[in-house]
């Protein structure tokens, strides 16, 4: 009888604890936030990770999640302070700041949060689009629009209770209809500039090229006088040498003269040469001396 009644009561103990545990515990997770209701009314916000406890029926537990959430918005289209259309793709960094703030504001709804936080997100960058040129928005200038976004989107959205981390543009595109005439703008610009280019270019080449011209002109003209000079040293010298050799044995000399000058008209077969027998020409041919 002792061993049925045990039998019985063991797991009706044991499912007294279950219900226990689960009843009257909770266990808050490292990555959460929970907050205890009594009948309706936020009672207490801070609770450490671990197991805590709660009276049923008149606590209500409400866990959120601490960790970094990411909204990514749909591209919107805003206008720059030239009035021009552009679409712009951007993304949120936000976690729950104050736990109590965030259920009154939204209830602990994740899909209001998100739609509440575009609209500031969207507002916030309307207004920094507005007071920024095209060109500032895709240059530098871009890293100080998102440190002014995200310090705007934070203060407007305290009334949520998260916070705002980061506001990120990823991309900014031209309407369609706007894309064509800015590309042909460019185009005609990039153009100009070649032509410009191209211009600066042929003008530079021309100078090297006159350049160039005057100093082989100039170097030439130069290796020219140099050449004439030295000639006409090479002339001085060999007059003087003739002279020379003609002072000191005149005979000599005029046979020498004769020898080279015989080289020079019977080497070569076509010369052709009409003289009389009797001609100073040939007087060494017959006599050594050279007397007629």
């Amino acid at each position: 009888m002792e061993n049925r009644l045990l039998k019985i009561g063991l797991p009706l103990a044991l499912a007294a604890v279950l219900i226990f545990m689960t009843s009257f515990t909770f266990i808050v997770r490292e990555y959460e936030v929970a907050l205890k209701l009594r009948l309706g009314e936020i009672v207490s916000d801070t609770y450490a990770p671990g197991l805590h406890f709660r009276i049923p029926i008149l606590n209500q537990i409400r866990k959120f999640d601490r960790r970094l959430q990411t909204l990514d918005s749909q591209p919107e289209r805003f206008l720059t302070i030239e009035k021009k259309d552009v679409i712009v793709d951007s993304y949120a960094k936000w976690r729950i700041a104050r736990p109590a703030q965030y259920l009154r504001s939204t209830g602990g709804s994740a899909a209001r949060t998100s739609r509440l936080l575009s609209e500031r997100i969207n507002t916030s960058l309307r207004d920094e689009f507005g007071k920024r040129t095209i060109q500032e928005v895709v240059s530098d200038d871009r890293l100080a629009l998102m440190e002014a976004l995200t310090k705007e989107v934070n203060a407007n959205a305290a009334d949520l209770g998260v916070e705002v981390v980061d506001v990120r543009v990823k991309k900014i595109d031209l309407p369609p209809e706007v894309s064509d005439s800015v590309y042909q703008r460019m185009r005609a610009e990039r153009e100009r500039v070649a032509r410009d280019l191209r211009a600066k270019g042929a003008e530079a080449a021309e100078r090297i090229r006159a350049d160039a011209d005057r100093q082989r002109t100039v170097t030439i003209a130069e290796a020219y006088k140099e050449a004439e000079e030295i000639r006409g040293e090479g002339d001085a010298k060999a007059a003087e040498i003739y002279a020379r050799a003609f002072n000191r044995d005149p005979g000599f000399y005029a046979f020498y003269r004769s020898l080279a000058a015989y080289r020079e008209s019977f080497g070569q077969a076509s010369n052709l040469m009409i003289l009389g027998p009797d001609s100073h020409f040939f007087r060494f041919f017959r006599d050594a001396g050279g007397q007629q």
